[in-house]
């Protein structure tokens, strides 16, 4: 009797180990096809653009060279820009940056008395050299530096009889910061500052002068960030 339940525990046995064991591996084929079924997480790649709104503010200065205590002033503007930038590596991207918007130009000091000169649209693409900051999560800030080439066009006098601003180099100081909300998108900040100081020729009263007209403008804008 001992020996028949003996053979029966070990039949038991085995037949439990049997189980088992098919369960295990019915358990790693499910999840090894779960694991194939699931799709890969997207990753950013180096290229991203970002979409803000720009205001631009001034320094209101310049002055027409002969006139003593002439001075002038620009209007301030609020415009659409778009830039994009490529990353190197983690740390170091360029980026192009592209928006346009128009300066009305008006007389101050000794010669207030003209008012609005005239009014111009401005096109400042610029190129900046950027170093991001990685090790604060999903807050990036970051700054660079760089070079605008400023194209002037669809000048038109105002009191003046006629005006022309010359196109002209810069530089560009930059600081920012992105919010990634995921590997794709997030909120931007940015600042810029370019040194923009124009010739101009103008004709007043049949007369022909010239000037510099120092702009300067601080670019102040808020937008949406992609990463691809």
């Amino acid at each position: 009797m001992v020996r028949n339940w003996v053979g029966q525990w070990r039949g038991i046995a085995v037949a439990a180990a049997l189980v088992v064991a098919g369960m295990q591996q019915a358990t790693a084929a499910d999840i090894q096809s779960v694991t194939q079924n699931e799709p890969p997480v997207a990753a950013s790649g180096p290229w991203q653009i970002r979409l803000r709104a720009l205001g631009v503010i001034t320094d209101d200065k310049g002055n027409v060279n002969g006139i003593p205590g002439s001075d002038l002033s620009y209007s301030d503007t609020v415009t659409p820009e778009l830039d994009i930038s490529y990353y190197f590596t983690d740390n170091v991207a360029a980026e192009l940056i592209l928006g346009t918007t128009y300066a009305n130009i008006y007389g101050e000091g000794t010669i207030s008395g003209l008012g609005k000169v005239g009014k111009v649209w401005v096109l400042p693409p610029t190129l900046t050299l950027q170093y991001h900051f990685t090790d604060f999560g999903a807050f990036k800030p970051y700054v660079g530096a760089g070079l605008n080439y400023t194209i002037f066009y669809n000048q038109d006098a105002g009191s003046a009889d006629a005006l022309h601003v010359k196109n002209t180099f810069g530089g560009a100081l930059q600081v920012g910061f992105d919010y990634m909300l995921d590997q794709h998108w997030g909120v931007n900040f940015d600042v810029k500052k370019l040194f923009l100081k124009p010739k101009f020729d103008v004709t007043v009263g049949g007369t022909n002068l010239t000037g510099k007209a120092k702009l300067n403008p601080w670019l102040i804008g808020t937008g949406i960030t992609y990463r691809f």
